[in-house]
């Protein structure tokens, strides 16, 4: 289990995500907001609004709170966001990325470096880990879309850069540019993506023992649980047997 995919399976490892819809939609909600009100406020013509729709949609948002989301910055009355990120290590000197959607950078950022220092982490200066990722775009599908070779074929027609399988999704790796080309494409061959981002792929593994894998574990849940938080990367690798034992 490594890279990003190990996300999936430290949400189904918590066993309480359905306490956590809620927050999950209103994270959903600002990202809709924020992008219909950076472009137009038509999926169609703005292929950010596009990808966050999608990515509502996938996780069974009701269409009513996605276009209330959308009017909420068509009609001009929506808060101010600014997108920030944060960069720091975690335990056992992994990389972690943290990104965000704030009204207010002191509470977000006091809130952040709180999550990092409580769990034997550092916050640090602006770059001091992204160097170590590569900015690309990141479609997933579920096991259940195909075979992993019927997969990385229709991911390579639509011109993917990388194909990831695993028993529970296959990662579909492109680049920046041409994230929102690739996911149309592959709608037409593997229908709707459960998610379609922009991403940082690690471009190597920290390998993390049970010890620091536990204070890890708290560490992102703290991130996550944050309204702000939009989404948290690492470059950290767990292995089977560890995150069998943290159970």
């Amino acid at each position: 289990m490594a890279g990003h995919s190990k996300f999936k399976n430290i949400q189904h490892r918590k066993g309480a995500q359905d306490k956590k819809r809620s927050a999950q939609f209103s994270k959903l909600s600002r990202e809709i907001t924020v992008a219909a009100k950076m472009g137009m406020p038509d999926p169609d013509m703005n292929p950010r609004l596009r990808l966050a729709v999608n990515a509502a949609k996938a996780q069974s948002m009701p269409k009513d709170n996605i276009q209330r989301a959308i009017d909420k910055a068509a009609g001009g009355d929506a808060e101010s966001y600014d997108e920030m990120r944060y960069e720091g290590y975690g335990p056992g000197g992994v990389a972690i990325i943290v990104e965000a959607l704030t009204d207010n950078r002191n509470r977000t950022a006091t809130n952040v470096r709180t999550a990092f220092s409580k769990n034997g982490g550092n916050l640090g200066a602006s770059g001091a880990v992204s160097h170590g990722f590569d900015r690309m775009g990141l479609i997933t599908y579920p096991a259940k879309a195909g075979d992993a070779d019927s997969v990385f074929e229709a991911a390579l027609e639509a011109g993917a850069e990388d194909v990831e399988s695993s028993e529970d999704e296959h990662s579909i790796w492109t680049s920046m540019d041409a994230l929102h080309e690739v996911a149309k494409a592959l709608e037409a061959t593997l229908g709707e993506a459960e998610s379609a981002k922009l991403a940082w792929k690690p471009q190597l593994l920290v390998e993390v023992d049970e010890a620091n894998a536990a204070t890890l574990l708290k560490m992102i849940d703290a991130l996550e649980d944050d309204d702000d938080v939009q989404t948290v990367w690492g470059n950290f690798d767990v292995s089977d047997e560890v995150m069998a034992k943290l159970g």
